[in-house]
């Protein structure tokens, strides 16, 4: 498949660049999509969550009743679960809610959501893209000279480029990162991917192994 390569106005540079079958060409894999996306999103979750226990509330541990002659339930101290303000019990305890998952089924799952924006035509790719200084309104403009300033997009650099990160930063549904950091989720999660010629070959050199 052949792309027209343009420039940050949006201009036909008059080039055009082949995209690779092997990456951007194949039978899309849903379940690797949806394994790598799973991973990715458990990934993300903190695992902080935590609630006292009996052991760990504040309080008297004095027996607050005898045990029989009151004709209720006998009870401990106060801390028990069963009293307000009493410890709670098989509550959320930190962990890692990490999961691990295979770089082969990572490639693949990347390759399909490639080979997705591919299939529906949701690929732009720039010559180059860089500014003098940090402007979100630069940022902006390149994208109504793209038509997707409406849309989720994400920018795949070829190298860290601060400029342009932090003219993207406070724009809205516009993600920038680096060809080496490219996601599943991201790429899914975009209706557009816009893709710099060098990182473009990079993505190719990376999931062509």
């Amino acid at each position: 498949m052949k792309v027209a390569v343009l420039d940050k106005n949006g201009k036909d540079t008059g080039r055009e660049i082949e995209l690779s079958a092997s990456v951007f060409g194949i039978e899309p894999n849903n379940h690797a999509l949806y394994l790598d996306v799973k991973q990715y999103l458990a990934n993300q979750r903190q695992g902080t969550h935590k609630t006292k226990e009996r052991s760990e509330v504040r309080g008297s541990t004095k027996k607050i009743k005898k045990q029989k002659g009151t004709g209720t339930a006998r009870a401990g101290d106060i801390k028990s679960p069963v009293f307000r303000g009493g410890g709670t019990v098989f509550g959320p305890r930190p962990r890692s809610y990490a999961q691990n998952l295979n770089k082969k089924v990572k490639r693949l799952a990347r390759k399909s959501a490639l080979s997705l924006k591919a299939t529906n035509k949701n690929i732009i790719v720039l010559d180059s893209l860089d500014f003098d200084a940090p402007k979100t309104k630069d940022f902006i403009n390149v994208l109504k000279a793209l038509g997707v300033d409406d849309k989720k997009s994400l920018f795949v650099l070829d190298s860290t480029n601060k400029n342009v990160y932090l003219s993207s930063r406070n724009v809205p549904r516009t993600k920038a990162v680096t060809s080496s950091v490219l996601n599943t989720y991201d790429i899914m999660n975009a209706d557009n991917l816009i893709l710099l010629e060098d990182s473009l070959t990079q993505i190719e050199a990376n999931l062509s192994k």
